[in-house]
């Protein structure tokens, strides 16, 4: 059997079997991707609500800056997030470097102009559509972000969904503030890194299943609400048509 081969049947052995390593490096995975998706999704929802509705001046650049830093790369938020928390850094009494907090805020920071940008791309189709008539009856900027932006719950927790998948398949940064140290800071995407270069291939493509099969399920959960969100506002025009 080739080397390709050996270490499939050897991936899946260790996933069949619970490995404890396999699953505790899928754990401190998830549990930081959630957490940086939580932190980074109570601002950015609010911020992406508000720039959808808010007309101010400077607006166009603010939203240039926010499309630039879609395309920001991990490494260099990582390494902005590590002169910050460094022992020589304005935050580096927080003891923060190279801990879960490191990494989740490492994250959260990456992940945030992808909600704020996607809400405010979702919210303002949403004030094309019924924003002068939310004006008409006297709501304001603050209140009409909101309205609109419940009204669009279901593509935004389709955001949601896609953030997450967008931290969790990230490598660069959680690796330069985190250490990818094992057992405290090592995630899959991290430890695909490590394993492979030390030839440890079977827990290497173990992780990388795992990883591949989380994106997968998350791109199915999208696939479905979007389908269930077609269905629904189907039911609702043919109930407005029948009144």
């Amino acid at each position: 059997m080739n080397t390709f081969a050996d270490s499939a049947l050897t991936a899946l052995a260790l996933i069949a079997a619970a490995d404890p390593v396999l699953l505790s490096i899928v754990a401190r995975s998830l549990s930081v991707s959630a957490s940086a998706c939580a932190l980074a999704c109570a601002g950015g929802l609010l911020l992406g609500a508000w720039l959808a509705v808010a007309r101010f001046p400077g607006r166009g650049a603010v939203l240039t800056l926010l499309n630039t830093l879609l395309a920001l790369p991990s490494v260099v938020v990582g390494l902005v997030i590590y002169l910050l928390l460094s022992r020589s850094g304005p935050l580096g009494f927080l003891g923060w470097l190279f801990t879960f907090k490191a990494m989740v805020l490492a994250q959260a920071v990456l992940v945030l102009p992808v909600v704020t940008a996607l809400t405010r791309q979702a919210v303002e189709d949403a004030e094309t559509a019924h924003g002068e008539q939310l004006r008409s009856l006297g709501a304001g900027t603050a209140l009409r972000g909101l309205l609109l932006a419940w009204d669009e719950r279901f593509a935004l927790l389709t955001v949601l969904i896609a953030c997450f998948g967008r931290a969790i398949s990230e490598v660069g940064a959680v690796m330069v503030v985190g250490g990818n140290i094992d057992g405290f800071t090592r995630v899959m995407t991290t430890a695909i890194a490590l394993e492979t270069s030390k030839g440890d291939l079977p827990l290497a493509l173990a992780l990388g299943l795992i990883l591949l099969g989380v994106v997968l399920a998350l791109n199915a959960l999208i696939g479905a609400l979007a389908r269930w969100r077609g269905v629904r506002d189907s039911g609702a025009r043919v109930a407005g048509a029948g009144t």
